[in-house]
């Protein structure tokens, strides 16, 4: 099995204050743990390219991709894309963010790899068509949905959401298109205050309450998420590998543990190996504990490489 990981330095150079959460480090964490877990060896490594603007005008209304291009600020300032901070290499991380979308997603429709991973910043699930949000610039998993579906030809993809927060834009991005499919959990009354209104057959977004640990959301995922998969069939599955449902965040109020997150990747694997050729490719969204953060997502990456086992 390979397993790519994409990334690009830039993407650490996009920062949105010395106090923000959603800083650099969180990718030098995971960078860090991957090598000293010894997982690092068995990943395919590649530079994540500039996105082309067509592949981001897919997902987003140019007005959006203009304020984004055409305000960036001076080193050590910061411009408010709708309430998400941009610095002076945030336009080029979105690129690159983006970048790693596309190529993740030719990479394993052309069988190059059998998976992948985007360790990449900014993050992207709450953004809308039209409106960044929530530490988000443009979404990324959706820019890779869209282009598995528009450019190559797929009938049926699926995007799974483990992070605490609901994944606003994705869903409000999808929400008339039944050939994604999106399956989620979220923690019930926290940001962006938004749930499954849409109550769609392609959308299975499962609000949980605050405190709510593995046990129950592995019983959402056997008995909601995996039937809604089943008969959805999907092509290609895409991931928000949120990870501050993890009960060490600071920013969630959930239990997850790193167990759980190995757990969830295995049931969507077997989940693509039978309807989708094993053709996954997941994004970094939350996770804000650096510690757990580091923990969790080697643990899934290590899961999509083939090397935890139950």
């Amino acid at each position: 099995m390979t397993t790519a990981l994409y990334t690009h330095p830039i993407c650490l150079q996009h920062e949105m204050g010395e106090y923000h959460p959603e800083k650099p480090a969180r990718i030098q964490v995971i960078q860090d743990q991957l090598v000293s877990s010894g997982t690092a060896q068995y990943l395919d490594f590649r530079e994540a390219p500039e996105a082309d603007v067509k592949d981001i005008a897919r997902v987003h209304i140019g007005d959006m991709i203009a304020d984004a291009r055409d305000n960036i600020p001076e080193e050590g300032e910061y411009f408010p894309l709708s309430g998400t901070l941009l610095n002076a290499y945030s336009w080029k991380a979105a690129l690159r963010s983006t970048g790693a979308a596309v190529a993740a997603t030719d990479a394993v429709l052309a069988g190059e790899i059998d998976n992948a991973f985007c360790l990449v910043r900014p993050i992207g699930h709450h953004s809308t068509a039209g409106e960044a949000m929530g530490f988000c610039v443009f979404n990324n998993v959706a820019v890779a949905a869209s282009r598995a579906i528009n450019v190559h030809g797929l009938k049926r993809v699926a995007i799974i959401d483990t992070d605490v927060h609901h994944g606003n834009g994705t869903e409000s991005i999808f929400a008339h298109e039944p050939r994604v499919m999106m399956v989620s959990y979220y923690q019930e009354y926290l940001y962006p205050f938004s749930g499954n209104e849409r109550q769609r057959d392609h959308m299975v977004n499962v609000g949980v309450p605050s405190g709510t640990d593995g046990a129950v959301i592995r019983q959402v995922v056997t008995e909601k998420w995996l039937p809604a998969l089943h008969q959805h069939q999907p092509e290609m599955i895409f991931i928000s590998a949120g990870f501050d449902a993890h009960r060490d965040d600071p920013l969630g109020g959930m239990n997850l543990v790193e167990a759980d997150y190995a757990w969830i990747t295995r049931q969507i694997m077997d989940v693509a190996n039978t309807y989708a050729k094993g053709r996954i490719v997941s994004f970094m969204e939350g996770g804000y504990n650096l510690d757990a953060l580091a923990a969790s997502a080697v643990a899934h990456i290590r899961t999509l490489a083939g090397l935890e086992q139950e």
